[in-house]
Order: C-alpha cells, then structure tokens, then sequence
C-alpha cells in the first residue's frame, strides 16, 4: 500500500475512534446530569399511600432486590417503558406515580393503559424530591441489605432490569 494511502487510511481511523470518544463523553455528560441529585447508598424512606388505599413502606433492608420506579402519565417515554416494568410483577416491584394527578386520575390512566403494577401516588413529588429525582422514568435498585446497587435514567429494558436485580440479589446480601 502506497504511504500516502496508510496515512490517509490512519488518520480516518483516528477521526472515527475521536468522534466515538466525543459521543461516549456526551453520553456520559447527559448521563451525569441527569442523575446529578439521585440518591446513592442507603436508600431514603419511601413511605406512601398505594391507589387501592393501604399504605406502603419500603424496609430499611428489605431482604430482596426492589425495583423502585418512579414515572407519571404525562411521560412518553414512561409509557413506552411501563410494559417492561408490568412485566417484572414477578419480581418486588414498587413505582411511584410523579406529578400525575390525584389518586382517582392516576388509577383511570392505568385502567385505560392495561397495566396493573403497584403504584404509590406522589402528586406533589414530595417522594420524587426526597430521592434526587428529577426526570422519569426513573429506576432505582435497592439491594437486599438496603443500598441503592443502580440508578438509570431514561428508558430500560425488561432484560437489563432483571439482570440488574439478579445482581443486587447476588451483590448486597
């Protein structure tokens, strides 16, 4: 291969793996943004009223990963993800509704969209503000000894989910 075509092929490659490391930077700008005021550590009190009317309160140490997921009717990206959330009901699963009405308006909004996961109401986003949250969806792990494993923003996958409460299960005994 002729020098001037090795250069040429190389400093294409250099562009290509500087433009990668801009876009992972940006990535993880975003990233950090976004989950700037979130919660780490020992998870924050999460005492609420669920729609059917009994109260809940994640334990101090819950024994079991929990998934805590925080969305609310108005977000479109929620309602992409709120399937792949409906389907971990197997798993302990608790979502807190943010700004999205009063408990009636919250319960007609999952009646219309077929889901049925637990959901405590935070019409004021007085939960949400206790836990750093300030963009949903918004998923918190919570491993058995009590200690926030993962934090994710945006959409996430039902797989990527399970996969991280298998880890919080294995990680924080």
């Amino acid at each position: 291969m002729p020098e001037t075509a090795e250069r040429t092929r190389r400093a294409k490659w250099r562009g290509y793996a500087l433009n990668a490391l801009i876009l992972v930077a940006l990535i993880a700008g975003v990233r950090a943004w976004q989950q700037r005021d979130m919660v780490g550590g020992a998870a924050p009190a999460l005492n609420g009223v669920m729609l059917d009317g009994r109260s809940y309160s994640l334990p101090a140490r819950p024994g079991h990963p929990v998934l805590v997921h925080f969305w609310a009717s108005w977000c479109g990206i929620c309602r992409s993800e709120q399937d792949n959330i409906a389907a971990l009901a197997d798993a302990d699963v608790i979502t807190v509704a943010m700004q999205s009405g009063a408990p009636q308006e919250v319960s007609r909004y999952l009646r219309e969209q077929g889901i049925g996961f637990p959901v405590v109401n935070d019409a004021e986003g007085r939960i949400a503000a206790s836990w750093g949250v300030h963009a949903v969806p918004a998923s918190f792990i919570v491993a058995p000894d009590g200690e926030i494993r993962f934090v994710e923003v945006g959409y996430t996958t039902e797989p990527g989910l399970r996969v991280r409460l298998w880890l919080a299960g294995v990680m924080g005994g």
